[in-house]
């Protein structure tokens, strides 16, 4: 069977997260169910990165089995008209060897949270940025931030429920970028390794938010990572402000 790359944005607003779960909508299952009105035979599909309930997709990858070949361009029209109106696209889709594998064969994830410091209530931006009400320091999130960067044992900012095998992950990046808007200012915190524990974005975000709010003192961030007590985090963020921003590969499938 001919295997296809897909890179999939979503809103996740709708669905209970990324995988096929029982009794609730999932944004594997819309586009499983896309697939198999081109054809029904089509095996399930399997993704870069399982993201949690409310977490949007800018670039999702995941890779499906067709029993015959199509044009890339002609499959992702398809399924795009199959997927209306859920709030799911197919950009691009490429054919990839058949040993080839979105989530192992994956080198990086490149997440984006955004968060917006302003009184008046979101309007455009509702359900995809976490609001705060006050301006937060950047620099000292920052400065808290740098503490996390490389190889380390990350249980404070890991899950109960997660299930990888060891807590230790290597972070290679966590970027703070910051843009001026009329009511206020959005933080953008940009953040890449090669994969991620259960929450641990959205771990390091909360606890990051309170830095910049002069609740914590940049140092406190180490106190936490060394720890290794869940106890020791910040607030976890909320999942609306967080995006699968883009997956990394040996050679890019969609060139």
């Amino acid at each position: 069977m001919p295997r296809y790359a897909l890179q999939i944005e979503y809103h996740g607003a709708p669905f209970a997260g990324w995988q096929r779960q029982k009794e609730q909508p999932s944004v594997q299952q819309t586009v499983e169910e896309a697939l198999r009105q081109l054809d029904p035979k089509a095996p399930g599909i399997a993704a870069a990165g399982r993201t949690d309930a409310g977490v949007h997709g800018l670039a999702q990858v995941a890779h499906c089995d067709l029993s015959r070949r199509w044009d890339p361009f002609r499959l992702s029209e398809a399924l795009n008209w199959h997927l209306k109106p859920a709030p799911v696209a197919v950009l691009r889709a490429a054919p990839v060897a058949d040993d080839w594998h979105a989530r192992f064969s994956a080198l990086e994830r490149r997440y984006l949270f955004r968060l917006i410091a302003r009184r008046p209530p979101l309007t455009h931006e509702a359900g995809l940025a976490w609001q705060v009400p006050r301006t937060l320091d950047s620099d000292a999130m920052r400065m808290g931030g740098a503490h996390l960067i490389g190889r380390h044992d990350f249980t404070t900012f890991r899950s109960v429920i997660c299930q990888a095998q060891s807590p230790v992950k290597t972070l290679d990046a966590l970027e703070i970028e910051t843009r001026s808007l009329p009511q206020g200012t959005e933080y953008r915190f940009h953040v890449r390794a090669r994969s991620f524990l259960h929450n641990q974005v959205r771990s390091i975000i909360g606890t990051l938010e309170r830095v910049g709010a002069g609740s914590w003192p940049p140092d406190r961030v180490a106190a936490a990572l060394a720890a290794r007590d869940r106890a020791a985090c910040g607030p976890v963020s909320p999942p609306h402000g967080l995006y699968l921003a883009g997956v990394g590969y040996p050679e890019d499938p969609f060139g």
